[in-house]
């Protein structure tokens, strides 16, 4: 499906801002989240310059720049060098926009790269002239912009994070209606990413998504997680190895290591890794700390990967002879987890809390009191109003159970249920 562009009011006008003050502005985040479309769409626009950077030699790289934005240029000469394109952009008449999109393979070949642009943006960009780089390694960006020892730390005015979209902007792309449970279930499969919302069909249901996107013959997603880890500089069957054991249900980092077979130290570095790329995610109680806890979990992040590893993987093989509740019932417990996601992303420094026999859904300091705990159940179906008073009478006893009501005698208790889908 052809999807119109929505959204992004507030990355367009980031971008609006920093044309204004001209400099460096850095674009970064997760591949297919929508920077490329994001940075055509308001360029052409406002009329920049943009090219998206190639693998290739340097001297290709060099050419292909250059004449992804020659029109724009009065120049006849043709540089053969970084310095000599950045000379010509120096000597430009009006002001001007240049984004460069997939900078890290330009670094990938020149490690100077970032040096003459350091001494560039320091000395000679002109006033009012805005370069934008981007780039879909989360982890190689930090390391050119955020390393102190980088020679481009510092130099941007601004970092701009692209993160998925919402289910809200989900809807509006997709057409279709928001206090639908159907509708996040396709919203679950898909996550907040863009290029993956064009696989679905008008009137076709999750089953069909799921089928399409991943047990089909030689499904789009078969090899994403291997493409999002490689570009993510995450390379070896291990990092594989890590995600299936905590798609599978190993949480714990003792549970992680004893599925692959080896000692939980060996894992440290390759779970930091997965940390710094954005695909896993570590969760503590609420109210500690790393230095506080040793009850550390690990999850996948993204709701695509999540399924990935939680339902494609351990299934691909059985999918076609189950039958349509069985499919439906792991897309709906799939969901139920990225419906909690959702619920707690509405309450600044919400997350779980959980000990011994007891988890709680969703502890947030309460919005309405700063003085109170908003302390909530998370439930993936539509309940009434009987099983609503249940489910609150259970969750306040799970609370005077647990340690933490002994620190916060002020507590607000909520349930949460599908209803609230239209408004996550």
């Amino acid at each position: 499906m052809n999807l119109d562009f929505v959204n992004r009011i507030k990355e367009q006008a980031e971008l609006a801002s920093a044309a204004r003050k001209g400099g460096l502005l850095i674009i970064f985040g997760r591949r297919r989240v929508g920077k490329s479309r994001l940075l055509r769409h308001w360029i052409a626009q406002n009329g920049g310059m943009y090219s998206q950077a190639i693998e290739g030699p340097q001297d290709m790289q060099i050419r292909q720049v250059f004449e992804d934005i020659q029109s724009r240029l009065g120049t006849q000469i043709t540089p053969k060098t970084w310095p000599e394109l950045l000379e010509v952009l120096s000597l430009q008449k009006k002001p001007w926009t240049l984004c460069i999109d997939e900078f890290p393979y330009l670094t990938a070949v020149d490690a100077s790269l970032p040096s003459q642009l350091q001494r560039w943006i320091d000395q000679s960009i002109p006033k009012g002239c805005l370069l934008i780089l981007a780039g879909s390694s989360t982890r190689m960006m930090n390391d050119l912009f955020l390393n102190r020892a980088a020679p481009l730390y510092g130099r941007a005015h601004k970092l701009l994070h692209v993160k998925p979209m919402d289910y809200a902007a989900f809807c509006q792309a997709s057409s279709l209606k928001p206090a639908d449970m159907a509708s996040f279930e396709q919203f679950s499969l898909v996550g907040g990413i863009p290029k993956y919302w064009e696989f679905v069909e008008k009137g076709a249901d999750a089953i069909a998504l799921a089928e399409a996107l991943y047990f089909d013959f030689a499904p789009y997603m078969e090899q994403e997680p291997q493409r999002i880890l490689r570009d993510e500089g995450v390379i070896g069957a291990n990092a594989v190895s890590v995600l299936e054991a905590v798609g599978r249900g190993a949480e714990r980092p003792s549970e992680i290591a004893t599925r692959l077979g080896t000692a939980q130290t060996n894992l440290s570095r390759l779970l930091q890794q997965l940390l710094d790329a954005s695909v896993l995610e570590r969760e503590l109680p609420y109210g500690e700390s790393v230095r506080t806890t040793k009850k550390i979990l690990y999850r996948i992040a993204d709701p695509t990967m999540r399924f990935w590893f939680r339902v494609y993987s351990p299934h691909q093989s059985r999918w076609m002879t189950y039958s349509a509740e069985e499919k439906q019932k792991l897309i709906h417990d799939h969901a139920s987890t990225v419906f909690e996601d959702a619920c707690r992303a509405r309450f600044p420094a919400a997350t779980r809390y959980w000990e011994k026999d007891i988890e709680l859904d969703l502890v947030a300091p309460d919005p309405e009191d700063a003085k109170r705990l908003l302390v909530a159940e998370v439930k993936w179906r539509k309940l009434s109003a009987a099983e609503r008073r249940h489910v609150l009478a259970q969750l306040e006893g799970k609370w005077h159970r647990c340690s933490l009501s002994q620190k916060h005698p002020k507590v607000r208790f909520e349930v949460f249920d599908a209803a609230e889908i239209k408004g996550t």
